[in-house]
């Protein structure tokens, strides 16, 4: 038989890679391909989505453009690579074709709150999958903490268990379905269950479980809900009573406490929302925002954010969660309930006893929260990865960013986790594979592959073994779903954190070099990572703790970054700890170190006197034992907490600076107190000594606390920005990165950002990974590769 070619027919391969897998991609190209009558094939492959495809050079053109410009609202496109192939004949139309193995070099995309379309059908009484609590299509539902290894198919999720009956079959089959190869595809004749329990049980309630839940939750119970990356605890919100019991059981006495309702409309009832706001709370990750409480707020939730003048307010993201407020409003049919305001507030906080990671098995649940929960929400589809919620605000005074999906804005992360990980972070440029660990808090993990950088989901602090648990296990299944074997494992440079030995082992394991990075280094770098830069920066670097060079708790740094080097250029003035580590979680005991050093320790005496132990803490003062010196901004902020009688006693990390800001939000704008620093240079050194002790010693006497706390702000904001705008003169160096956990103040963040570009300089700051030790290891790879790429391992 003679063939006739078609001399306008041409061929080509394409390669699509970035996150085209689990969103939809492959229907997407098989629908368009189809509308355009081209002929060929598409599959998933290790690297992303690769097509054949056959027609006129034009609609090629077209075709290839519209991958872009069309893709599924979950899909993104890194890049497309185009070969030109010869026509292959024998296609007579255009399919899907199996999945092939192959190096990995794609992403799967992050769990994403239940779509509409999923919800219209909840909500269908004559649809057959009428509030089942697991609806999900290939635009939502879990991914990231669902999946072993990649290319993302069913076989290598958890859903494997669940053999599809022939209703989700035959849509998983169909290229014109939305739930075609939508992986956690399910209804309840096939699905997982869901099954409520006593937290002592060991057979399940017979009552209906959704609307048991909702009848404990109203009693005042506590309730362990299991949803896709691990437990919440949850309780009524507006019952005092039963937040004071959660907050007992979990050893959490003060830590502000998230709150969950139904729609922007209920959160308005508790929170200010602008516009911005609002669209980051509805958007399908679905993250926990940072809202201002309106008057009314501690009245009405007592409890829930003490001291603090914000809240963080969610809304349903699982089916589950949205089952839950379709009960209280007693079973609507339709949509249009979920648009109107309801009273139920939940509070919905992590499911974990307190300092220790996430509850995400059936097992642990029952072993390790039996004594927290009055009954257990949970199902048996199993989840393969812990992963928090994320935590962020927007910003209206930081550029528009490049995060993904639809939050979009000023945003500024405070935890980044379910909804965003694992989506990478583009980096300037392709280097070799880095392993980094983060630090001791807030832990989190970042691997470089190419030209991405991938952050680990919020891991916590790795003081206890079960965190330390989840961090190998989070090393593990990132280098595995990434298939990528580090050329370097970096870390913190202090030798006794849990992520250093790690690093070591790991390093053994693969028989590479690690690298220890100094924390406020890599502060500096995460930002330059983010922000892709590659030139010398002046870094301003504000947190807690970090040990520096000199083997001091440094914390207040001024330092001059060229990628894998750095300077120290300036610190803060020295505080004396009393008692060490113990001063980080007391800062009466930062206020009696100022006191003392400001020659004023009979004052110590009169206002702490009540303590036991006050004299003999300026016993230790005056020995100069036991009461280690730190450049740590965070403790200057305890000290001017504890000498103004705004915190005295820390139950959480970051307390007393939290509610010093709020009092100083609340207050409002104010002058700086005159002389309230001086910048000295030591010349032993030649350092840059930022002195604060003026301004303290200026406080001792204000007895008003808010006022106390503006004057703080406003002093402290003053002598930063003409501490950096010096050393911009000295070095001429214009670009200037801020970072560190004290960023995440606003008021000194957004003033100073305010005051240093009105002076012409660029200022950089984390806004997608966080600014505290949650971005740690992003700048640690960054460091670290650029060491293998300079030749300096």
């Amino acid at each position: 038989m003679l063939l006739i070619v078609d001399p306008t027919r041409v061929a080509r391969r394409l390669k699509v890679r970035g996150v085209v897998q689990g969103v939809g991609f492959r229907p997407f190209v098989y629908r368009f391909a189809n509308q355009l009558g081209l002929v060929g094939w598409v599959r998933n492959d290790g690297e992303g989505v690769e097509i054949e495809i056959q027609g006129s050079e034009a609609v090629l053109d077209a075709f290839t453009q519209c991958l872009v410009t069309e893709a599924p609202p979950l899909a993104r496109v890194d890049a497309i690579e185009p070969e030109v192939i010869p026509p292959d004949l024998t296609h007579k139309d255009f399919v899907i074709l199996p999945s092939v193995e192959g190096g990995v070099a794609t992403s799967i995309g992050p769990d994403i709150a239940v779509c509409p379309s999923c919800l219209s059908e909840l909500f269908d009484a004559d649809d057959r999958r009428w509030r089942y609590p697991f609806i999900n299509c290939t635009y939502c539902g879990p991914r990231y903490t669902i999946t072993r290894s990649l290319p993302y198919d069913r076989a290598r999720t958890s859903m494997a268990d669940f053999v599809q009956c022939p209703a989700c079959e035959a849509e998983y089959l169909h290229p014109g379905d939305r739930r075609f190869h939508a992986e956690p595809n399910a209804c309840p004749v096939c699905g997982p269950k869901l099954e409520l329990y006593e937290s002592h049980g060991v057979r399940a309630l017979a009552r209906d479980p959704v609307a048991e839940t909702l009848r404990r939750l109203r009693l005042g119970e506590i309730v362990a809900i299991k949803g896709v990356g691990g437990y919440h605890l949850a309780c009524d919100a507006r019952n005092g009573d039963a937040v004071a019991r959660l907050r007992a059981r979990k050893g959490r006495p003060h830590e502000p406490l998230a709150i969950m309702v139904l729609n922007a409309a209920s959160a308005g009832r508790w929170v200010r929302l602008s516009p911005a706001e609002e669209t980051a709370l509805e958007s399908p990750e679905r993250p926990i925002v940072l809202l201002e409480k309106r008057d009314g707020f501690d009245a009405a939730l007592p409890g829930l954010a003490p001291g603090l003048d914000e809240a963080g307010v969610m809304l349903p993201y699982t089916p589950l969660h949205t089952l839950l407020f379709h009960e209280a409003a007693e079973r609507p049919e339709g949509m249009a309930w979920l648009a109107e305001p309801h009273p139920l507030t939940l509070v919905m906080t992590s499911a974990n006893p307190h300092g220790e990671p996430l509850v995400k098995g059936n097992g642990e649940a029952f072993e390790r929260l039996a004594e927290i929960a009055d009954v257990l929400l949970m199902h048996d589809r199993d989840i393969v990865v812990r992963c928090d919620d994320s935590v962020l605000r927007l910003r209206p005074d930081l550029p528009a960013g490049r995060v993904e999906g639809a939050v979009g804005g000023s945003v500024q992360f405070l935890r980044r986790a379910r909804g965003f990980t694992p989506l990478s972070l583009p980096l300037g440029e392709a280097g070799p594979p880095v392993l980094a660990l983060g630090a001791l808090f807030k832990a989190s993990l970042c691997v470089i592959r190419g030209r991405e950088a991938f952050l680990s989901q919020h891991i916590g602090s790795l003081d206890n073994p079960a965190s330390c648990q989840a961090l190998d296990e989070a090393a593990e299944h990132l280098l595995g779903i990434l298939a990528q074997r580090p050329e370097a494992i970096a870390h913190d440079a202090h030798p006794d954190y849990y992520s250093t030995r790690l690093a070591h082992a790991l390093a053994e394991r693969f028989d590479v070099a690690t690298v220890p990075v100094q924390h406020h280094h890599a502060h500096v770098a995460a930002v330059c990572a983010e922000h892709q830069l590659d030139e010398p920066v002046l870094g301003l670097a504000v947190d807690g703790v970090g040990l520096g060079t000199d083997g001091m708790p440094w914390g207040g740094e001024l330092l001059w970054v060229d990628g894998a080097g750095f300077r120290r250029l300036g610190h803060l003035s020295p505080l004396p700890m009393p008692g060490g580590d113990r001063a980080a979680r007391e800062p009466w005991r930062m206020a009696v170190g100022v006191l003392h050093a400001l020659g004023r320790s009979d004052e110590a005496i009169e206002r702490f006197g009540a303590r036991d132990n006050v004299e003999q803490i300026l016993g230790m003062l005056m020995r100069g034992s036991r009461c280690p010196p730190t450049t740590s901004l965070g403790r200057w902020f305890d000290a001017a907490a504890g000498l103004l009688g705004v915190c005295e006693s820390m139950t959480y990390e970051g307390q007393a600076p939290m509610q010093l800001e709020s009092l100083a939000r609340r207050f409002g704008t104010i002058l700086p107190l005159p002389g309230g620093h001086h910048i000295d240079v030591r010349p032993d050194s030649g350092l840059s000594v930022l002195n604060l002790y003026p301004l303290l010693n200026q406080l001792i006497g204000e007895n008003d606390a808010a006022r106390g706390a503006a004057h703080f702000h406003a002093n402290l904001l003053e002598a930063l920005v003409e501490w950096l705008a010096d050393a911009a003169h000295a070095t001429g160096v214009r670009t200037l990165v801020l970072s560190g956990g004290c960023m995440h103040n606003c008021l000194l963040a957004v003033g100073m950002r305010q005051r240093l570009t009105g002076r012409g300089f660029r200022v950089f700051e984390a806004q997608h990974v966080p600014a505290g030790d949650g971005g740690l290891s992003l700048g640690q790879a960054w460091v670290a590769r650029a060491q293998l790429m300079g030749g300096g391992l």
